[in-house]
């Protein structure tokens, strides 16, 4: 357990951070206290009153930084639709759920927390950038039909990260999916597939993988 010379060094707001994400990650967004993270930080209850008004404001904050550190991971894996948008959007399924894997305490903080996104100019902005990726992912998609066809680019963005968010609870924390034969992976490229191939945005032959 850190001690209380990360107050004295000036970390105290970093640390209650931390200690905060460990506690989500062993109990979930609503179980954890701001005196708790303090404990966990090794300073008084009443120092962490420094830097946040409350638990919310800390959860808010750690909300935040999972959002940007979402849609920076979600971007790169788009890197523009390159080699073309398919594959861009298979990659960024695939980060999706890898980031769901590796930083559960931001992913609860940010999907589990029933915060107001928003109500929250920063936290607004960033869950923008990442939806705002699906949008343009749609809209790539899209250029192949008559422009009178082609379907809402957020309402395909919305569908594809509620299938995106469907799979991560499905096989998160022992769930049932955890004893599926079929990957999450799997589960999350075949169910968009269908979707966009019902909506005309797919070709017979095509198949969002990765790839390159």
């Amino acid at each position: 357990m850190p001690h209380r010379r990360s107050y004295h060094h000036g970390n105290l707001r970093e640390a209650l951070i931390e200690a905060a994400i460990t506690l989500i990650e062993q109990s979930g967004p609503h179980s954890f206290s701001l005196a708790e993270a303090a404990r966990r930080a090794g300073v008084s209850a009443a120092a962490p009153y420094r830097h946040f008004k409350g638990r919310d404001d800390l959860l808010e904050e750690i909300a935040r930084r999972g959002y940007v550190e979402f849609a920076e991971t979600m971007e790169r894996a788009y890197a523009d639709g390159r080699p073309d948008p398919l594959a861009a959007l298979a990659r960024v399924g695939e980060r999706y759920l890898q980031f769901s894997r590796e930083r559960p305490g931001y992913y609860m903080a940010m999907f589990e927390s029933d915060i107001s996104i928003t109500a929250h100019t920063e936290l607004y902005a960033a869950e923008q950038r990442s939806i705002g990726l699906l949008i343009r992912a749609s809209e790539a998609l899209a250029e192949r039909l008559p422009k009178d066809d082609r379907p809402p680019s957020r309402m395909v963005a919305n569908h594809i990260w509620a299938m995106s968010h469907g799979v991560v609870e499905l096989f998160s924390r022992g769930k049932q999916g955890a004893r599926s034969p079929i990957s999450a992976e799997d589960m999350l490229s075949s169910g968009v597939t269908i979707y966009l191939r019902g909506l005309g945005l797919l070709g017979p032959a095509d198949q969002p993988r990765a790839g390159g």
